[in-house]
């Protein structure tokens, strides 16, 4: 398949006139396109504009809302909770970031949980807001309406891959963490599932227990599942970690897998640290660049170049997507010409050369 390269801002342009086109009211439409758009810039192209179909499609079923603002259930300062409505993931979160600072200024840190969100799109695509200010977030959710991932030593699904991602600001490229509970994500899965391919590694189970590297399995009946992070041997570590995402998601925010289901969407957990409120911001950096640079001047391994830290692949990425226009997986664009074409919104010319 042919890789072709398109406008940033052009991309963001045809997503922000879609989204409105579709019904989206246009502030919140801005902000939900520009956060896919800025997955597929730094490189996260199963969960940025291969998101935005399936969004229009969320809109035209009626199960995503397109105004309004969220509800304040809590608020002690500190520690907010918000019913989000049903209302666009990204645009909730953007709203919630806007909303910590500053209190995290204020008290050090400051935390926002949000029930009944809509999907959020690629975690790592809010990370820089924070750093760049010079805070760190903690950023996590799950989705209480899908389960696809066993418990270490279970065949039944009893989660979603349940990401968590962490922006740490350095005196130079930020640490981008953003992983997941799981070996493999649901939108990896089904991008070789359709594509007929499998998995290099066993990170999946057959209905039966068995360990499988076909995504297939997901489809089956009775459906398989997605293997937790240190597979078979050390499950028990990804488990460990996917227990306490659904406690800072669905436990705070009182919302979660023991309700019913309402549809795809998120419970989102995110907290804003200030350096400065703890030993302060030019001792936080010394720990952090010093970390930096111990890690990527480590001696690598054979078949490794060198050591990078996460973030580093993601930045140089959109630098270079931002120069040259984003090399949009290649299932992507006919999703987004059909859309386009449906409600009457040009779609970008790829760039020559």
């Amino acid at each position: 398949m042919t890789i072709q390269r398109y406008s940033a801002s052009e991309l963001n342009r045809c997503a922000t006139e879609l989204l409105v086109a579709a019904g989206m009211d246009a502030e919140l439409a801005t902000v939900v396109a520009q956060t896919l758009v800025e997955g597929d810039l730094l490189g996260h192209d199963t969960h940025g504009l291969a998101l935005l179909a399936p969004y229009i499609k969320e809109i035209e079923n009626g199960t995503m809302a397109l105004s309004g603002t969220p509800a304040l259930l809590s608020d002690r300062g500190a520690s907010l909770l918000w019913d989000g409505k049903r209302l666009p993931g990204p645009w909730l979160v953007h709203q919630g970031l806007a909303t910590l600072a500053p209190r995290a200024r204020e008290f050090g840190s400051a935390t926002l949980v949000i029930r009944r969100s809509h999907h959020i799109a690629c975690l790592a695509a809010y990370l820089l807001r924070a750093t760049e200010q010079g805070l760190m977030l903690v950023l996590a959710c799950s989705d209480p309406a899908v389960a696809s991932v066993a418990p270490h030593g279970g065949t039944r699904a009893a989660f979603t891959p349940d990401p968590i991602a962490v922006g740490i600001p350095t005196s130079g490229t930020p640490f981008l963490v953003d992983i997941s509970s799981s070996i493999v994500t649901n939108g990896m899965s089904a991008r070789l599932h359709k594509a007929g391919e499998q998995f290099d590694q066993e990170c999946m189970l057959d209905a039966d227990g068995r360990p499988s590297r076909d995504p297939a399995v997901l489809a089956s009946d009775p459906p398989g599942t997605i293997l937790p992070l240190g597979g078979v041997q050390s499950g028990h570590k990804g488990f460990g970690l996917a227990l306490m995402v659904e406690a800072l998601t669905g436990g705070l925010a009182g919302h979660g897998r023991a309700d019913p289901p309402l549809g795809w969407g998120a419970t989102v957990f995110m907290t804003l640290y200030d350096p400065e409120a703890f030993a302060g911001t030019g001792e936080f950096m010394r720990q952090t660049d010093w970390i930096a640079d111990a890690c990527r001047s480590n001696p690598p391994r054979p078949g490794i170049s060198s050591v990078r830290m996460p973030g580093d692949r993601g930045m140089a990425a959109k630098d270079e997507q931002t120069r040259l226009g984003i090399a949009l997986h290649p299932t992507i664009p006919s999703m987004l010409q059909d859309c386009a074409k449906r409600y009457g919104v040009a779609f970008p010319q790829a760039i020559d050369g």
